[in-house]
């Protein structure tokens, strides 16, 4: 039987929420800026050369693409580094010995991690306007892949950072898993393109149907089913949200 503590909860988060915004610089600004200067390298070398991919101009195509990979990456980030930093550091005892129970520890870290994506996002988006001026085709697309996308990874950070015993383990994630899936998404391209045999392979990408979708929400158009995709999100969510919850209710490398 659970019982609730609304105050510690929303303390839990507030506190995740302060975490990143207190070097807003680093977590905020500098991913922003990051996927700018891909945009703009991307658009100058390719621009001329390609012109439009499925009959959208490479700019228009490319930027729904670097919103998406830059909240993924930040919600991973968040959770995982917060995670991470408390078991290094030894402090991570004054988190569980507060009055929450296992979904609210979970739901705390990734609600956070949501935060920072979409945080990330948004700054990452208005910057993205001074240089291509996006329309929103469906909110409802933009606000569900959004949520999806940033939930799934605020999911893996919280897992990675419980299991991570070194900043070099979750370093090795980021850099091995992480990054790759997120690039090789579609982000700069479309899987139409591909052979049949990576499209094929780009289909077990869930970080795909996240950008596909998302840029769907933006430009009206999608490399893959809607459905498909939206279903393949949800499912993997409630896996890796049952994972956490299970993770945190064993105590596994948290509690000894």
């Amino acid at each position: 039987m659970f019982t609730y503590n609304y105050l510690c909860f929303f303390t839990l988060v507030k506190k995740e929420v302060l975490r990143f915004l207190k070097v807003g610089i680093q977590t905020v600004i500098g991913p922003a800026i990051s996927s700018l200067l891909f945009l703009a390298v991307f658009s100058l070398a390719l621009g001329r050369s390609v012109g439009s991919i499925n009959g959208i101009d490479l700019p228009y195509f490319i930027a729904p693409g670097l919103i998406m990979m830059t909240m993924l990456q930040n919600s991973f980030a968040n959770s995982a580094s917060s995670i991470g930093q408390s078991k290094f550091q030894g402090n991570i005892v004054d988190i569980l010995m507060a009055p929450l129970n296992n979904l609210e520890l979970a739901f705390g870290y990734i609600i956070g991690s949501v935060f920072r994506g979409v945080v990330c996002g948004i700054v990452t988006s208005i910057g993205v306007l001074f240089f291509v001026p996006l329309e929103i085709y469906s909110v409802t697309a933009l606000i569900f892949y959004t949520l999806m996308g940033c939930f799934m990874m605020g999911c893996l950070g919280t897992i990675v950072g419980v299991w991570a015993d070194k900043w070099d383990q979750q370093q090795g994630i980021t850099n091995f898993i992480v990054l790759p899936l997120t690039f090789l998404s579609g982000t700069f391209y479309s899987i139409s393109r591909l052979p049949d045999f990576w499209q094929t392979i780009s289909f077990f990408n869930p970080f795909f149907y996240n950008i596909d979708g998302f840029r769907f929400a933006f430009t009206g158009v999608s490399d893959a089913s809607l459905i498909k995709g939206s279903i393949v999100l949800i499912i993997i969510n409630i896996i890796l949200i049952t994972l956490c919850y299970s993770i945190f209710l064993k105590g596994y490398k948290i509690k000894y």
